[in-house]
């Protein structure tokens, strides 16, 4: 894989006034909609030092929540054919996200090898999808190894993120939704000092089934109790 644009967008995360505008066009969204997101944990996300965030991804309705728990100086990683996206790919070009395209030959390790750099250099928090793309079987993928050798050659931790399933107000082959809410839960952070290479399948797993456990639990929770079923949109 070859990282695009990872030196040539500067700062690498929303300024505040373009983050806000941002969010505007996202609470707009949401409000228009009847989009709820809660979340807990948030303040698990508010550190002064680099770390890997990473959660599961049902469809790009994920970024309405990932706005709303964005810490600060935290950017994403994305395959860059979502640059193509319209307005959504423009608000991400604009949100300062590295955009990997998948067609070069690049190892994914050597990929992260530069965006751990650029992370530690810079104090930044990234932003991983470890399925690696979109995911509405009503379970997790297993996970790709770029964000755990990123967070164990740079020795910083990795912070879980799950959202609840979409399935009860969101048809993924239509694309049509109707009001719903979304939970979303902040894990304690998983530490990786001292840890190696070696060690990347065990932290891998362990985020795995932290994440699992956690989506089925509040996903639960969400369909008992949040999610409504309603006119789609």
């Amino acid at each position: 894989m070859h990282l695009c644009s990872i030196s040539a967008w500067s700062p690498a995360f929303p300024a505040g006034p373009l983050r806000r505008i941002i969010q505007w066009f996202v609470l707009s969204f949401k409000y228009v909609f009847g989009l709820r997101f809660e979340i807990k944990g948030r303040q698990k996300l508010e550190l002064d030092h680099p770390c890997v965030i990473i959660s599961n991804h049902q469809s790009i309705l994920d970024m309405m929540g990932l706005m709303e728990a964005l810490p600060e100086r935290c950017v994403q990683i994305a395959k860059r054919e979502l640059l193509f996206l319209g307005p959504v790919g423009l608000i991400m070009y604009l949100g300062g996200i590295f955009f990997i395209n998948r067609q070069h030959s690049r190892t994914a390790v050597t990929v992260m090898a530069d965006v751990g750099e650029r992370m530690v250099r810079e104090n930044l928090k990234v932003w991983i999808y470890p399925e690696g793309t979109r995911n509405d079987n009503g379970d997790l993928l297993p996970f790709k190894k770029g964000a755990f050798y990123l967070a164990i050659q740079t020795q910083v931790p990795v912070i879980p993120i799950v959202y609840s399933s979409f399935s009860s107000f969101y048809n993924p082959k239509t694309k049509l939704f109707s009001s719903g809410t979304i939970r979303v839960e902040v894990l304690d952070a998983i530490p990786t000092s001292g840890l190696t290479v070696a060690d990347v399948p065990k932290l891998m797993d362990t985020c795995h089934q932290a994440m699992r456990n956690t989506f089925f639990r509040i996903s639960k929770i969400a369909q008992e109790n949040g999610a409504t079923a309603g006119q789609g949109s």
